[in-house]
């Protein structure tokens, strides 16, 4: 009989506590025994029960994803993760798990009972697991640990059980695997030809969505742009989370242009974006003229990856949109997916021989512009055609005609959205 299946072997017991992560893993099932940890699974099992799987199949950091569908601020994810540091009885307590444990308390009604303590274990138990099935860990928890009848301490192998056997079995399983699969959605977009339209507003975006696009990028150039600034001198970061937090109410995934990471903690950055619920970010090695030194532009790229595994991290390589060492664009291709990138973007290719030679080279999807026609970039085996700002230097092109129009008293535009048409792009 498995271990996990023994009821002679027992989860650790922990002391009885009235605050902070002591008092959690005093209320929760996953360190209870008998008729307590029968009252808890039960309590725990009525959280699950009102989120439906299928709500969690949606991009970004997993916790905010189910915290927000437990009708709890997305927000609350960082404490969920600080709590999970400590939450095992082997681990010592910090006292900043202990005042983040006060704060979900608080989110979660105010009272020290089971009911919240069920709801916070429920994401404690997700975060890190979660996480490493989003990184690809098997199995995302190796180990857990009961008692033996004699008192000793055994540590059980997971490597077959990933989540548990027993009556400590984790209940969430079908929850845990569709945030994962939510996580994932973008990145199979890429499986075949994804045409990629890039908005500046939400208008835009929603405009393209309303066109039946299946997933969103922006354009830096007209992010930065129609908020006065300069494109490509990571002036942009808080325009570009602003317009973030709007993008991620539309119902297909959005992935984000954030230059060349704007400066400071790309980790820190790659964490807020995750939380919103952003499924990708496009980041650049383009310095002004020239390029970045490929070993720093990695570091960069693995910051992204290791703060966020779930995010699609496409690495743009600049040496043919700047014209400046071509040859090297494999090389710095090849270190940035070593890096962990999920995807290349070489903007300005526009050569069969050299966009097939890197397809084969490359074992993740190769992103271009609408360099070529769409069939030949599909045949050559292109797996992501971006819009990058065209889409808004057309807008910019086509609003100075129309005014000029009125102005020089010619025929304006007809098939243009109504009022109605446009102010209805606001409506989920």
């Amino acid at each position: 009989m498995s271990v996990l299946s023994d009821s002679s072997y027992v989860v650790p017991p922990v002391p009885a506590a009235s605050t902070g992560v002591a008092w959690l893993r005093a209320s929760v099932a996953r360190f209870s025994e008998g008729a307590d940890h029968v009252r808890r699974r039960a309590s725990a099992e009525r959280v699950l029960g009102a989120v439906g799987p299928a709500s969690l199949r949606r991009a970004g950091e997993p916790v905010a994803v189910l915290a927000e569908a437990m009708g709890l601020p997305r927000t609350v994810a960082s404490d969920v993760a600080v709590v999970a540091a400590c939450y095992q009885p082997h681990v010592p307590v910090t006292a900043e798990a202990d005042a983040a444990v006060a704060r979900l308390v608080a989110v979660c009604g105010g009272a020290w009972d089971e009911e919240a303590a069920a709801r916070i274990g429920v994401l404690v138990q997700a975060c890190a697991a979660t996480r490493a099935m989003i990184a690809g860990v098997e199995p995302p928890v190796p180990v857990t640990r009961r008692v033996g009848p004699d008192g000793s301490v055994v540590e059980v192998d997971l490597g077959e059980q990933w989540f548990g056997a027993g009556r400590h079995a984790c209940p969430g399983r079908a929850h845990a695997l569709a945030l994962v699969e939510g996580s994932r959605a973008f990145h199979r977009l890429h499986d075949e030809l994804l045409v990629l339209p890039n908005a500046w507003d939400f208008a835009s975006a929603a405009a393209f969505v309303r066109a039946g696009f299946t997933a969103v990028g922006t354009t830096s150039l007209g992010v930065a742009v129609a908020h006065g600034l300069p494109d490509a001198a990571g002036a942009a970061r808080a325009e570009t989370l602003a317009l973030a937090r709007l993008l991620v109410r539309l119902p297909v995934p959005v992935t984000v242009d954030v230059e060349a990471g704007f400066g400071g903690d790309v980790g820190e950055l790659a964490a807020q974006l995750w939380e919103l619920g952003v499924a990708g970010v496009n980041v650049e090695d383009g310095r002004d003229a020239g390029l970045a030194d490929p070993a720093e532009q990695a570091a960069i790229v693995r910051a992204f990856k290791e703060a966020a595994p779930g995010l699609f991290v496409n690495a743009r390589v600049d040496t043919h949109w700047l014209s400046v060492d071509q040859p090297s664009t494999l090389r710095r291709a090849r270190t940035y997916v070593d890096a962990g990138a999920d995807g290349v973007f070489v903007p300005g290719l526009d050569r069969e021989a050299e966009i097939a030679a890197l397809v084969s080279a490359l074992p993740v999807p190769l992103n271009t512009l609408p360099s070529l026609p769409l069939d030949t970039l599909r045949e050559l085996g292109v797996r992501r055609v971006s819009t990058g700002s065209l889409p808004f230097r057309a807008a910019l092109a086509a609003a100075v005609r129309t005014a000029d129009a009125v102005r020089s008293g010619h025929p304006t535009p007809t098939d243009l959205p109504t009022y109605s048409e446009t102010t209805s792009l606001t409506t989920p």
